[in-house]
């Protein structure tokens, strides 16, 4: 019998990142592995919320090799657009790489979210991130250099996972969660 392997586990993940100013302008860019620190500069990034056909949404545990807020519960996924990448593209392009998943649908939910956080060990997370909300009916495949657990819930459920035990989840989840529709009544 032979393993097989999965080529994601072998792809360096270290494109660059677009900076940002206040206003968030490009104002240049920086590796990946070289922006998120204790002083980190704000940058471009995206989540996505993703849907099944029976409504639920995909809540992710980042993986324990994660720089940033390892083995927390998220959203389904995040990353960053490369620079001059459409961030269709990026979302599209990092769907398959962490949930080996394609997208039905696409839809832009909140396209000037921004927020700053500090994780447990002083990581900083400071990105202007618009959010979307995606619908699959295809089969994940986690990368498990993202994802080491995943679950399908409804989404009355999370918020209210959430509310009960917000330091369980990404502080971009919770914030994301208050402010979207779908996890509202």
């Amino acid at each position: 019998m032979t393993d097989t392997i999965d080529l994601r586990e072998l792809v360096v993940d270290d494109d660059d990142v677009v900076l940002l100013d206040e206003a968030g302008d490009p104002i240049g860019r920086v590796p990946k592995s070289a922006v998120h620190g204790p002083d980190t500069a704000l940058h471009l990034a995206f989540s996505c919320h993703v849907l099944n056909h029976a409504g639920e949404v995909l809540v992710t545990r980042r993986s324990l090799a994660k720089q940033a807020w390892a083995g927390v519960w998220s959203n389904s996924f995040c990353g960053h657009p490369r620079p001059s990448e459409p961030l269709v593209a990026a979302v599209r392009r990092r769907a398959e790489f962490e949930l080996g998943l394609e997208l039905d649908d696409l839809e832009l939910a909140l396209p000037t979210f921004r927020y700053r956080a500090v994780d447990a060990g002083g990581t900083v997370e400071n990105e202007i991130c618009p959010v979307y909300i995606a619908t699959t009916s295809g089969e994940l495949d986690p990368n498990p250099r993202e994802i080491v657990d995943h679950v399908w819930v409804r989404p009355d459920e999370l918020r209210t996972a959430i509310e009960a035990a917000p330091w369980a989840f990404s502080p971009w989840l919770a914030l994301q969660a208050s402010q979207l529709e779908l996890y509202r009544d």
